[in-house]
């Protein structure tokens, strides 16, 4: 891989309708699609954030890079959703900038915890939550009987 220069990535607020958001989460549908095979069926629905007004995109050189969303859940809390680092960006620590981004807003907006589910497949992913903060929980909502999910949740 060539050299990334991380210095260029510019962290934007928009929403889940910005085609930057909407181009990254189809690459992200796609890859959890190959990883979750016929079990897609039940997280595809799960992952739906059309209308959500809180999405972050870290562009770089103008391009959408990375991506990341929350939506409210209730009057504490916010679910984190679709965080996606395309694989030549990935490593160089912009998911965790994006992350903290959506947990500055969601506590803006007045949320207190943050809430998210993930695959146990996605070792970086599952690395990042917990070094920023995350703890286990059990599986939440549609995700109690999903035996490759895994819940976390950090109080913000």
């Amino acid at each position: 891989m060539a050299f990334v220069d991380t210095a260029v990535i510019i962290l934007r607020r928009t929403t889940t309708a910005d085609p930057g958001f909407i181009a990254l989460a189809g690459e992200l549908t796609a890859l959890l699609a190959e990883l979750n095979g016929e079990a897609q069926a039940l997280y595809g629905p799960l992952n739906n954030v059309a209308h959500v007004p809180h999405a972050i995109l870290a562009d770089a050189h103008g391009q959408p890079v990375a991506c990341g969303a929350f939506r409210l859940v209730d009057s504490g809390t916010v679910e984190i959703k679709r965080m996606f680092v395309l694989p030549d960006w990935r490593g160089k620590g912009i998911s965790k900038r994006v992350l903290v981004e959506l947990e500055s807003w969601a506590k803006e907006v007045g949320r207190q915890t943050a809430i998210l589910e993930t695959s146990k497949r996605l070792e970086a992913a599952n690395g990042l939550y917990r070094k920023s903060g995350y703890s286990i929980i059990p599986n939440y909502g549609a995700y109690v009987d999903a035996p490759d999910s895994v819940c976390m949740k950090k109080e913000l």
